[in-house]
């Protein structure tokens, strides 16, 4: 923990400035032997058991720190403006406000976020790498800001190590002419003097002790520099040579990328051309060319909580053809119903496609399309339903895009035949639907025949049990029909019978 940040810093009497992280003073304590004051935080993180004075460089024993209250009291009054945003108030609901407002703050430099402020606070002031700093030297005449990652780099440069000489140089300069004078005070000097001198010629020569070391380290980083210097000619002359075989090898991965590029494009291609093969042949395998298709539809329930939502309001079947070189069509059902059918029906349609026969096919489309839903139960109460395309409708012309608009019967099955769970129309989450286009005109009367015929047996051989019932029904038909006129007959018969008798009645009654 640091002091505490605020815009309104150098408004403040610099006794409430901590000398050690230079902001406001936060729990200040104070150093009994020079009087300076500091945040107890950043007393806490200085080790050993003296504690120098940033500000005065007095040495105070940690035991004798004084938690100032009455310093601190003082200061909940003072006025300050909130660092992150135009808050104005006293200092002692500072930190509430902090809590409150700010309870992620992020660095404006380096866009790190944290759980506090006074983590960022910290943050800032001693570990942020992208905040620009002061050079230490400034009051020496080094002015220049510095990004703090790049501060070990700005001690190397011929700015700064001018500047450092000077500093010591003007020091040493300073040390030794005080020293001058000393030794130049008269010996009728009282023992006073001679004491005062005494205790302050030796911090004097640790002063000189210190400047003559950070001499002997300037001069040690002059020729650190002047090693480096020449280092980064002869790696200077080295990248020189470099270079003309850079750019050779910038020309040869420039031309292998190139090739790499067209291998992509071509793998791009292929992987189009193998994904549309995949999805020709998945189709080819789903589907049929005789005019029928049974739709096995997997996950009803997930589908129709999709459409009931209106994520996927409707589903297409794979496509299927009326012969190999046929119409192309596809289903789309709607599980939740569409239009006026929606929530109340399961809406059906038929979709005509582009064919790659369509040129020599005759449009309009005018097929009778009918449609079965399977009872999986052995009771067989199939629900089927038909219609007669409108030849007059876009959706029955030749198509001129992918797929033409859907049409059929909106209202196909009621949805309360679906949601009861008893239904045997869904079992084991999958419905079967079956699609025939009547090329025959098949007798409505024969449509419960076809469609309960087993779907595992070959269509030539359905087409066959299905001519031979149908030809029984013509037979059964003819035969009630004749049964009838015969009855009608007899029936005439009888009653000329009657009226013969009748009169005969008469005649001999007279």
């Amino acid at each position: 923990m640091v002091g505490y940040r605020v815009q309104n810093t150098e408004s403040f009497n610099p006794t409430y400035i901590c000398s050690y992280c230079l902001l406001l003073l936060r729990d200040p304590v104070q150093l009994i032997d020079c009087a300076h004051r500091m945040c107890q935080s950043c007393a806490n993180e200085l080790e050993g058991d003296m504690i120098t004075c940033s500000e005065c460089h007095e040495k105070t024993n940690r035991n004798k720190l004084l938690i100032d209250r009455g310093f601190k009291n003082d200061m909940m009054t003072l006025t300050i403006v909130c660092s992150l945003c135009n808050w104005t108030g006293m200092l002692n609901i500072y930190q509430n406000h902090l809590d409150q407002n700010h309870p992620n703050p992020i660095c404006h430099a380096c866009n790190q976020k944290f759980n506090s402020v006074n983590n960022l606070d910290r943050h800032i002031q001693y570990h942020c790498e992208k905040i620009i700093v002061d050079c230490p030297l400034k009051e020496f005449g080094c002015q220049e800001m510095i990004l703090r990652i790049n501060l070990s780099q700005h001690y190397l440069s011929e700015q700064h190590q001018n500047i450092l000489m000077y500093f010591v140089h003007h020091l040493k300069s300073i040390v030794s002419q005080v020293m001058c004078n000393q030794l130049q005070i008269p010996s009728q000097t009282t023992i006073d003097h001679r004491q005062i001198t005494d205790n302050m010629t030796i911090p004097l020569q640790e002063i000189d002790d210190t400047v003559n070391v950070l001499s002997d380290g300037i001069e040690t980083l002059d020729s650190d520099i002047q090693r480096v210097n020449t280092e980064s000619i002869h790696h200077k002359n080295t990248l020189d040579s470099l270079i003309p075989q850079l750019s050779t090898l910038k020309i040869s991965i420039e031309e292998e990328n190139k090739v790499l590029d067209s291998i992509k494009i071509n793998q791009e291609v292929l992987q189009q051309d193998v994904e549309s093969m995949g999805q020709k042949l998945n189709d080819m395998k789903m589907s049929s060319y005789d005019g029928t298709f049974v739709w096995k539809i997997n996950d009803v329930q997930e589908k129709m909580a999709a459409a009931q939502s209106d994520r996927q309001t409707s589903i297409y079947s794979p496509p299927f053809y009326s012969s190999s070189t046929g119409y192309k069509m596809c289903l789309r059902l709607y599980l939740n119903g569409d239009g006026n059918a929606r929530r109340t029906h399961m809406s059906l349609f038929f979709v005509l496609m582009r064919g790659e026969y369509d040129a020599i096919l005759k449009f309009p489309f005018a097929y009778k399309v009918i449609y079965c839903l399977y009872d999986q139960s052995n009771q067989q109460n199939h629900i089927i339903d038909s219609f007669k395309p409108d030849i007059k409708s876009n959706s029955f012309q030749r198509p001129r895009s992918d797929m033409n608009i859907a049409s059929g019967i909106p209202k196909f099955v009621p949805l309360t035949k679906l949601q009861n769970d008893k239904n045997t129309y869904i079992r084991d989450n999958t419905m079967y639907i079956k699609v025939i286009i009547d090329f025959d005109n098949i007798p409505k009367t024969m449509l419960p025949y076809v469609l309960s015929l087993n779907p595992g047996l070959t269509y030539s051989i359905q087409q066959t049990m299905i001519q031979q019932e149908n030809v029984r029904q013509e037979r059964l038909l003819a035969s009630s029909t004749t049964n009838i006129q015969t009855d009608q007959l007899t029936t005439g018969n009888l009653q000329d019978i009657d009226t013969l008798s009748n009169i005969s009645s008469g005649n001999n009654i007279n």
